[in-house]
């Protein structure tokens, strides 16, 4: 993948070769989160066309800056599209509504909530067994399949390898009650 400054300049003059790379690297993470939120593949591919829409009008506007990585801000409008359609009950909007001020605001404050998200919970991980570490990083960030994990961690059954992610997932809580109570 080219660094983000490269693929920024080739999505500003619409390069396909970007486009391609961009949807190769992340159009999978959308697809499974369009399909786990009640959607399809075609709603997916849907998403990502118009979350590419909205990056290349952003990266267009003059004081534009980006302030968390490509796949953070790719996720967070792609994300925000998906949960507005849900919420709007499959109502059609028309792309040129999407782009009032409002909507840019809220694709902001989505890409600092999930930027406070993930910093949290990577130091959640730091504060859990290592087993755990790995599991839960195998299960949410590389978003393996949970026939994958069983094979990979020496789970006899997807049921023990659904029970240790519960295990593990308890483990992040308690962390958590832990780093609130400070």
């Amino acid at each position: 993948m080219q660094p983000n400054t490269d693929i920024i300049v080739d999505l500003r003059e619409e390069s396909n070769f970007a486009f391609g790379e961009l949807y190769k690297n992340y159009f999978k993470s959308i697809n499974h989160f369009v399909l786990n939120n009640n959607g399809s593949t075609s709603d997916a591919e849907d998403i990502f066309q118009d979350t590419m829409l909205v990056l290349v009008q952003k990266l267009r506007q003059d004081d534009f800056q980006l302030s968390a990585s490509i796949k953070t801000y790719i996720m967070a409008i792609a994300k925000h599209l998906w949960l507005n359609k849900l919420r709007t009950s499959y109502r059609e909007t028309e792309l040129t509504d999407l782009h009032d001020h409002k909507f840019y605001e809220e694709i902001t404050l989505s890409i600092e909530h999930e930027k406070t998200y993930w910093d949290k919970l990577q130091f959640y991980m730091t504060k859990i067994t290592d087993h755990c570490s790995r599991l839960m990083h195998d299960m949410f960030f590389k978003n393996k399949p949970i026939e994958q994990i069983q094979k990979e961690h020496g789970y006899s059954s997807k049921h023990n390898a659904q029970n240790q992610k519960h295990k593990c997932v308890e483990q992040i809580r308690k962390v958590k009650e832990q780093e609130e109570k400070k």
